[in-house]
């Protein structure tokens, strides 16, 4: 049977990671979307990164899932990768929460394309879209230039992939026009 988190549920994972665990973690996925960007968002894994990147962050993550009585994939730090391979990673964070111990933060929305155009999945392009929506309310700096240079390396083997990749194209193209 898949897990499946809703807004509730990630938000009290959030909140839990916050209170509970020392340190500066970095919310992303489909965790974030739901908090952020689409109330009606589920995912099957909340994706925290600690900061320092150390073993001990992800240790006291898989602690704490324990303790939530979640299975320890629930709660992923392995996305820290894709996080870490953006250079400039350290000043695209914004502040989420605050917690009794810790904080929470979020990627600037530069960042977060960045993170979902390598595997462009449907629900990475309606993530991107709704990430998009949310810039244009909020007036949120894009780095639109550097976010269709890292989609047009993005080999895609398929109709499908391809038709999503010129999709987010299309759709930062007229983001980019709008401003």
């Amino acid at each position: 049977m898949t897990l499946e988190l809703d807004r509730d549920r990630i938000s009290a994972v959030v909140d839990a990671v916050a209170d509970r665990l020392d340190g500066d973690w970095i919310l992303i996925g489909g965790g974030l979307v739901a908090l952020w960007l689409e109330p009606r968002r589920v995912t099957e894994d909340v994706d925290l990164v600690g900061v320092t990147g150390s073993g001990s962050d992800r240790l006291a993550l898989l602690g704490l899932a324990r303790d939530l009585d979640l299975p320890v994939e629930a709660l992923n730090s392995a996305a820290d990768y894709f996080v870490y391979k953006n250079a400039d990673w350290r000043e695209q964070l914004e502040p989420f929460r605050t917690g009794a111990k810790g904080r929470i933060f979020r990627p600037t929305a530069t960042l977060f394309l960045l993170l979902k155009v390598s595997r462009l999945s449907d629900e990475d392009l309606t993530d991107c879209l709704a990430l998009l929506d949310r810039a244009r309310t909020d007036g949120l700096t894009i780095d639109v230039a550097r976010v269709a240079a890292a989609l047009a390396v993005v080999v895609r083997h398929d109709d499908e992939a391809r038709q999503r990749r010129d999709q987010l194209q299309t759709a930062l193209t007229e983001f980019d026009a709008s401003k």
